[in-house]
């Protein structure tokens, strides 16, 4: 099958899945609940899978297997995610029924900005190969990183490009519903809700430079990159809702997630001297994953399980 025929097939999907999302299922803003968050997780988790499928048949099992790689290690860092979340919303103090159309239009954004950083990582590692171990040391790093800080030491007042929004157009101190922007005797307003997305856009571009060259560990094809990218992604707004109540269940998470990083650093950085199938490669991330996960749950299996009730705002 063509390349074009695959990149139409999967913009068409992608863009039915959110124009299906947005104006569908979520034209009335409401708080979204534990129950149908879990519901969309699951929806989202078995179209990126099945996506996952359809490209073990049509480009073979090497390729579907390093679509499942990245997939997992996307959705696995957007876990990290949902913290910094839970930190942004109750900073600009988001009413838990405005939260899905706020993560709604970050996500957008955050698939333009990822297909950006790989068509640019892909260019660099094709043409100058010692980028790589750039890379390579950059995910040690932050591996390093994150083991030593969390989501509680996020700012949002210092964030510069929120700084420089306030400097170019003022924000209203209430919010004005879904709006992003509104008027004010003639004059244009920000609200609270677009200095909020502002943040969580340039926040998830920190987050790319993270998780960009740990999936081009795995794989160079820009197609498998993105797609898997991609609907890991559009999967993070669910998962938010379903896990904002459970922080505290994940305590050593950020453990299992460094060692990913510190996985895929070390394979870039060792490239040319020892190659790891991706079969094998596949296996211990999902190895790391489970593990961080079940150690996380055993010890905190007396931690209380939220009730029916929407996210902090």
């Amino acid at each position: 099958m063509p390349d074009w025929v695959s990149w139409v097939i999967f913009a068409v999907i992608v863009g039915g899945l959110l124009f299906v999302d947005l104006f569908i299922f979520h034209r009335d803003a409401h708080a979204v609940k534990m129950r149908e968050a879990g519901i969309w997780v699951a929806v989202w988790v078995t179209l990126g899978l099945a996506f996952g499928g359809w490209i073990f048949l049509t480009r073979g099992t090497t390729s579907g297997a390093e679509y499942l790689a990245g997939y997992l290690i996307e959705y696995s860092l957007s876990m990290d995610n949902v913290f910094v979340f839970a930190v942004l919303f109750a900073y600009f103090g988001v009413p838990a029924q405005y939260q899905h159309r706020l993560l709604f239009w970050g996500v957008l954004g955050a698939i333009v900005f990822r297909a950006i950083f790989i068509v640019a990582g892909t260019a660099l590692l094709d043409s100058f190969h010692f980028i790589i171990y750039a890379f390579g040391a950059l995910l040690l790093f932050t591996a390093w990183r994150m083991v030593t800080a969390g989501a509680e030491n996020v700012d949002p007042s210092r964030n510069p490009v929120l700084r420089m929004l306030r400097r170019v157009i003022p924000v209203t101190h209430d919010f004005q519903g879904q709006h992003f922007f509104t008027r004010i005797d003639g004059k244009l307003w920000a609200t609270p809700l677009f200095a909020a997305l502002v943040v969580v856009e340039t926040s998830d571009i920190m987050f790319a430079i993270d998780s960009v060259p740990a999936i081009l560990a795995i794989t160079t094809d820009t197609f498998i990159v993105f797609t898997s990218n991609a609907f890991a992604i559009m999967g993070l707004r669910s998962l938010y809702f379903l896990l904002a109540g459970l922080i505290e269940r994940f305590e050593y998470l950020k453990f299992g997630l460094a060692a990913l990083l510190a996985f895929a650093g070390l394979k870039m950085l060792l490239s040319d001297v020892v190659h790891i199938d991706v079969w094998i490669s596949l296996g211990i991330i999902v190895a790391i994953l489970v593990a961080s996960v079940v150690i996380s749950l055993v010890a905190t299996r007396n931690v209380g399980v939220p009730d029916e009730t929407p996210p902090p705002a």
